[in-house]
């Protein structure tokens, strides 16, 4: 099993930083996969960066440029270090792992998942 635990989420005015970050435990941590997912009301979730376990990485393209996905070298801790905030930013973001790296941009119920961060933007 993996667990997850997000933080660093919050209020941010536009223009606005933040680094959500997403401390994970469990068997094997180190071949897994991960991503990050947000939820706005109302909306679908949406895969926002994934970082898989070869060391590439992927973005939405509503991010590309200003968000930045990355791990400690431990590979304990996955970041997501968010810049240039806009209000279409805010949501619940969530991490997730999986050892399948396809699993972290289309997820299925093997998932692993933290219970998420609120990051508002205004």
């Amino acid at each position: 099993h993996v667990q997850l635990v997000e933080s660093g989420g919050g209020s941010v005015q536009a223009g606005g930083s933040l680094r959500l970050s997403c401390a994970a435990s469990g068997q094997s941590i180190s071949v897994y996969s991960m991503g990050w997912f947000r939820q706005a009301p109302g909306k679908d979730r949406e895969g926002v960066a994934v970082l898989y376990r070869s060391g590439s990485t992927w973005y939405a393209d509503s991010v590309k440029g200003r968000f930045t996905i990355s791990q400690d070298n431990a590979r304990t801790t996955l970041y997501l270090q968010m810049n240039s905030l806009k209000p279409e930013d805010s949501a619940m973001y969530s991490c997730t792992a999986d050892r399948d790296g396809r699993n972290c941009r289309y997820p299925t119920a093997r998932n692993y998942w933290g219970q998420g961060t609120q990051v508002t933007v205004s």
